[in-house]
């Protein structure tokens, strides 16, 4: 079974609480060595101390022939072998060691020739003391490092959470949702001290609202040029229908055709563009439509209906997807063309050359076109427009055996 994280928990969080920890260890365990090398120390020199000055008198009373006290002897059987080997050398020494199953500390030092003088005394309060000291570390060093993690836990996770945040807010931003803003309550408020989340935070609110005016700036100057453009142009079309008839007014006609089209295709992308466009359903068999759509542009592409469905749609809107598609195809690509109905979805190939690679991998550009050819680019900008007001899902992808291929899934 797998432990479900919180969604601020991501790698962050995690490395952070597993850094924190790991330092809490670190520093409890060096913290505890020292305390308990120290208070060793100094009760081991305590208790040596006080051997050697017994070990001392005794030596001074065994020499005086008087009688030895409780706790001294003469060269005992229960004296660790290398400290009666230390005093038949000559020298003094201490050590704990086990003695009745009590731990003793033991001084030894030389009384003749042969023999050592011991002295031994009860360790068992030092070592009890010592023993105490280290369960108190140890419980002490988990305390300050449980409350530690949690503290550190919760300041990380305030962190990430608004991290979080301003990664969503990013993400809704380059999906079109430019109104959206992070507004930390640090950059709110002056006063509050500004950390390195509130720079990034008040960073990206300026730069979405900086990209939004840029292309609302944008969006008016497109309606703004398509709408002054329709009058003239509405004069310039009446104006060729009375020339003579020839090859220039054909050449007249057809251009004036063209930048009508063109601004009709600006007006149709600055309503795209204000996202208020309103759907009028209306239920219509697939198969059907395509085949209308094929009959109306008047070009040899094949309609191929495998499952025929019918869907809640735009009639119009889907109309104009369609058209679209078919168009661009007989205009960049190569026959055979085909629209093929499967269901709820709809596909459109040709076999030409395929999509550039910058329109697969980041789908139509207004006025991007190559190879040399002819247009605007705003064919498939006003289909994929058109899509997403209908909600349905519009890709581009290249065939593995050449050609383009456009799919559209209805909703």
């Amino acid at each position: 079974m797998r432990l479900a994280l919180p969604r601020w928990a991501g790698p962050l969080a995690v490395k952070a609480a597993v850094f924190i920890t790991v330092m809490c260890c670190a520093l409890a365990a060096l913290l505890g060595v020292l305390v308990h090398v120290s208070v060793t120390k100094q009760t081991v020199d305590q208790a040596r101390e006080l051997a050697l000055s017994r070990l001392e008198d005794a030596t001074a009373a065994f020499e005086a022939g008087d009688p030895l006290r409780p706790g001294v002897a003469l060269d005992p059987p229960e004296l660790p072998g290398s400290l009666r080997d230390l005093a038949l050398s000559g020298d003094r020494g201490t050590m704990v060691a086990e003695y009745r199953e009590r731990p003793t500390m033991w001084a030894a030092g030389p009384a003749d020739d042969d023999r050592a003088l011991a002295v031994r005394i009860d360790y068992a309060q030092q070592a009890r003391t010592i023993d105490g000291l280290d369960r108190a570390i140890v419980w002490s060093s988990g305390l300050a490092i449980g409350v530690t993690v949690l503290v550190g836990a919760f300041a990380v996770t305030r962190v990430t959470r608004r991290l979080h945040t301003t990664a969503r807010v990013a993400r809704r931003i380059s999906g079109g949702d430019l109104d959206a803003r992070v507004d930390d309550p640090r950059t709110q408020d002056p006063s509050r001290p500004q950390d390195e989340v509130a720079a990034v935070a008040a960073a990206l609110d300026s730069m979405a609202a900086s990209l939004q005016g840029k292309l609302l700036a944008e969006q008016r100057f497109t309606a703004d040029v398509a709408h002054e453009l329709r009058t003239p142009l509405t004069g310039l079309h009446a104006a060729a229908e009375l020339l003579p008839p020839g090859r220039p007014t054909e050449l007249v006609r057809d251009r004036v055709a063209a930048l009508r089209t063109l601004t009709e295709d600006l007006l149709e992308i600055s309503r795209l563009d204000t996202g208020r466009e309103r759907l009028e359903l209306d239920s219509e068999p697939l198969g059907a439509l395509a085949e209308r759509v094929v009959r109306a542009s008047g070009s040899d592409t094949e309609v191929v209906v495998v499952r025929d469905v019918v869907v809640e749609t735009d009639r119009r809107r889907l109309e104009r997807v369609l058209g679209n598609l078919v168009a661009n195809a007989h205009k960049h690509g190569r026959r055979p063309v085909s629209l093929t109905v499967e269901g709820p979805v709809v596909t459109v190939r040709d076999h030409g050359g395929g999509y550039p690679d910058y329109l697969v991998a980041h789908g139509p550009q207004r006025f991007r076109t190559e190879g040399g050819s002819r247009g605007h680019g705003l064919g498939l900008t006003i289909a994929l427009g058109q899509a997403e007001v209908l909600g349905a899902r519009l890709t581009f992808v290249n065939a593995a055996d050449g050609g383009a291929v456009a799919r559209l899934v209805l909703r």
